[in-house]
């Protein structure tokens, strides 16, 4: 007796206390479903339809109160039993739907939407008689699309608001019948295709059988000739219209088709070039030692730690040549979107169209069809941020992240994953190799490394004859301010000259946007605030407006107080736009290049003002962070921090290490190739261990001081962070449910769980602790994530989330987060 199979599915938007795999009967009308596939469901006491993935199967005796499967959206798995596992261990490790995490793995364009479709209904007159006018109009409207049309739609042509609930009304009517449909966000792009419905002789008999004119005798030789072509092709070729060929394919002697191209990223194709170049000792002795662990056929992790301009990418590039000759695929992980034109380029001329790229400045179409590529192995090397080690690869050889330690790497949004874990995930499963890269590694990256739990190699120069950059710290307490307003000292005004005159460049540091930070009054003291979070708005001079920098609020700039009505308004602070209006007052015949993300936008922004750079259309180039890391400008000869303070003294415990890996790879950029440069790093407080170290260039100095701080505290490596955050638009509510949620803490942990090395901190509101109309608070807490913690976690979250009283509340668990709200 073969027993009824029940397909286990993932459904989508289930709250997390309520996410688990349901059970569904498999129809034998829709035949075998693999795992992997997207199908419809109902679900719900309604029976809506929702958009769910078979992650498993079962088999029961009776299937009788089990829901049906209503359609299966895939034939082929859009997803390996490597990733739908990998869905599952996302869900166990980061406290997110399974659906999250397989949404996360998928491009946008891939997305399913199920919409209301309506159609009209078969009524009598009067009932059509008897609606308002308004009823009457969509009714009509509506029956003009036989294949039905979708709300959205049906509301914008009919002017009404996308809220307006008169499709419902009719529909309860029996006026309109409604049905829930799956649609993809973006469609394949095709091209329409003719091919003959014959060949040889039966193909020369129908042809003197219709008698042909010369025009369509023209068309049927030349797909004699080459098989099939576009109908622009034959266009060309021919010198026809299309009505020639819809007269062929009338007479049956031709079909026409839709044939799937994929649409690209690269403006122009490259030939391959792959340059050999000779390492040097320190090198060899790396790719060596990286080489015999990737040949091991075992999972292995290293670090390649090296200074900057070491030559850490030519190595990798070597390793990256002997991988993909074993037919093995390479994912190459940086950090930001602006790092990925120039790093592209290395690739492209390198590799050709074996490359493919993932991040979210693609256009949706081109980024769909760039993973289909992947899919289907039609690259062996794909490059791109933090998503695209998800690439659907099953022959995996090398994962590569450089600049492993920047917070980019890490999700802030459900799911809440770190790139490297997912990483060493993949590599396990495959036995592939995940290879960390960093001049600046993370302080829990180069503890694992010298404690033995990654293999540890070392670049302690710079590759052929350049040196580090002499780097020199300006005291600005000892400045006077009459130059620039204080932005810039007369110290690197004086070097900034020197270098223009040398017909160098420059680059300068400044890790904040916008023209002034903040306004205040002068009178009462009021700061003008976004009315929906808890932060001062910024005046951006590029669109004269005060703008809010979390929620994206923007407001015309005030003239006069709104507490006190005083006219006395002062502008304060200062970002990149501030000082690029007072570079171009100091520096009139320097061509200056600001970047930072208000300039940035538009799609090819960072690939086309980089290259400009690079190419010497701009001589000085002002920016936040994106200038600092990754780039290689070889007529650099001056790099300049503006204010090294400001990253310093915030109320994350990671402070001193993101400002060290920032100094360090700003003053990298300087002195590239054989040119000798230089650093000046402008700071309040020179005497800081940080900012001195930095200046040296001492990683090894600047770990021994922060891992023994790490240690006393009790903070990462030696234990894990626990960040539960909870938010909701009554902050008296909020404050009450974090503090019950603490005591449901207390007592799993005093009892259950009394086993566990737990170390709970206050609730607290968060940093900014109003964000978009809603109040935040977080609870920290200290301890080791282990299977049955995160087992406590996630009843204590799901028993709260179900908790009446908490309702209002939304509550988020983040493991080791990059920031602490």
């Amino acid at each position: 007796m073969v027993l009824p199979k029940v397909a286990k599915i993932a459904v989508e938007q289930a709250a997390l206390h309520f996410d688990k795999l349901y059970d569904y009967y498999i129809p034998e009308s829709l035949g075998k479903l693999k795992r992997g596939c997207r199908v419809i469901v109902p679900f719900g006491g309604g029976n809506r339809k929702r958009q769910g993935i078979i992650v498993g199967y079962d088999v029961v005796p009776d299937v009788s109160k089990l829901k049906p499967v209503f359609s299966v959206y895939d034939k082929q798995p859009l997803l390996s039993d490597e990733m739908m596992d990998l869905a599952l261990w996302m869900k166990e490790r980061t406290f997110c739907s399974v659906f999250d995490a397989v949404r996360a793995m998928l491009p946008t364009g891939l997305y399913l939407k199920i919409k209301p479709v309506y159609k009209a209904a078969s009524c009598d007159k009067d009932v059509i008689e008897g609606l308002s006018a308004q009823e009457k109009a969509i009714f009509e409207c509506v029956a003009g699309y036989a294949e039905g049309i979708d709300r959205d739609r049906l509301l914008t042509k009919m002017g009404l608001a996308l809220d307006n609930n008169l499709p419902e009304q009719l529909t309860g009517m029996g006026v309109l019948l409604r049905s829930d449909d799956a649609f993809r966000r973006v469609g394949d792009a095709t091209i329409r295709m003719v091919r003959p419905t014959a060949g040889g002789e039966a193909l020369s008999e129908a042809v003197a059988t219709a008698s042909c004119t010369p025009k369509q005798k023209k068309v049927l030789d030349l797909l004699a000739e080459v098989g099939c072509a576009s109908i622009r092709e034959i266009g060309y070729f021919c010198s026809v219209t299309s009505a020639v060929v819809t007269a062929l394919e009338k007479k049956g002697l031709v079909e026409c088709y839709d044939s799937e191209i994929l649409r690209t990223p690269f403006t122009q194709k490259t030939k391959p070039e792959i340059e050999s170049v000779l390492l040097n000792d320190q090198q060899q002795k790396a790719f060596d030692e990286l080489y015999r662990l990737y040949k091991s056929g075992k999972p292995t992790a290293s670090l390649l730690y090296g200074v900057t301009g070491s030559g850490k990418t030519q190595v990798y590039m070597n390793l990256i040549d002997r991988v993909i000759k074993d037919d093995k695929h390479v994912i190459v992980l940086v950090p930001e979107i602006s790092l990925t034109p120039q790093m592209l380029s290395i690739f492209l001329k390198r590799y050709g169209s074996r490359v493919a790229v993932q991040h979210s400045g693609l256009a949706i179409g081109e980024r769909m069809d760039e993973w289909k590529r992947i899919k289907r192995g039609e690259a062996n090397i794909t490059i791109g941020t933090r998503s695209a080690v998800f690439a659907p690869v099953d022959n995996l050889g090398l994962i590569i992240m450089d600049e492993e330690q920047e917070h980019t790497y890490k999700s802030e949004a459900s799911p809440r994953y770190h790139a490297r874990d997912v990483a060493r995930y993949r590599c396990a499963k495959q036995n592939a190799m995940l290879l960390l890269t960093s001049a600046t590694p993370s302080v829990e990256t180069y503890h694992a490394a010298l404690t033995g739990r990654y293999d540890f190699q070392k670049l302690t120069s710079r590759y052929g004859d350049s040196r580090l950059p002499e780097v020199e710290v300006v005291d600005m307490r000892q400045q006077s301010e009459a130059v620039a307003g204080g932005i810039i000292s007369e110290r690197l005004k004086e070097e900034i000259d020197d270098t223009l005159e040398q017909g160098r460049q420059v680059i300068l540091l400044l890790n904040r946007r916008g023209f002034h930070t903040f306004v205040s009054c002068r009178s009462c003291g009021h700061v003008i605030s976004c009315p929906s979070c808890s932060i001062s708005l910024t005046y951006h001079r590029a669109n004269g407006r005060l703008m809010c920098h979390y929620c994206g609020h923007s407001e015309e700039p005030i003239s006069q107080c709104p507490e006190c009505s005083s006219s006395k308004i002062r502008y304060s602070g200062l970002g990149t736009q501030r000082a690029e209006q007072e570079l171009e007052q100091l520096f009139p015949s320097a061509s200056i290049l600001r970047m930072d993300t208000d300039v940035t936008m538009s799609r090819f922004a960072y690939e086309n003002k980089f290259s400009r750079f690079a190419k010497g259309e701009y001589n000085l180039m002002i920016g936040t962070q994106m200038v600092a890391k990754g780039l290689d400008f070889p007529n650099v000869g001056l790099v300049g921090v503006l204010s090294a303070d400001q990253s310093l003294y915030g109320g994350d415990f990671r402070c001193f290490e993101n400002t060290f890996a920032l100094l360090t790879q700003v003053v990298g950029r300087a002195g590239r190739r054989d040119i000798v440069g230089k650093a000046l790093i402008q700071t309040f407080t020179p005497e800081n261990y940080v900012i001195e170290l930095a200046s040296q260039q001492n990683y090894e100095g600047f770990f021994e001081t922060e891992i023994a701080a790490r240690k006393m505290m009790l903070y990462p490596p030696y234990t894990d962070l626990f960040l539960f955050g909870f938010s909701g638009i009554d902050e008296k509510a909020v404050k009450q449910a974090t503090f019950r949620f603490l005591n449901m803490l207390r007592n799993a942990a005093t009892n259950e769980y009394k086993q566990l090395p737990v170390i709970v901190l206050d609730p607290a509101p968060a940093a900014v602790a109003r964000v978009a109309g809603k109040y935040r608070y977080k609870l920290i807490m200290k301890t080791r994530n282990s299977a049955l913690m995160r087992e406590m976690t996630f009843r204590l979250i799901s028993g709260f989330s179900r908790a009446a009283e908490n309702k209002a509340i939304a509550v988020f668990v983040d493991i080791n987060p990059v920031g602490i709200m």
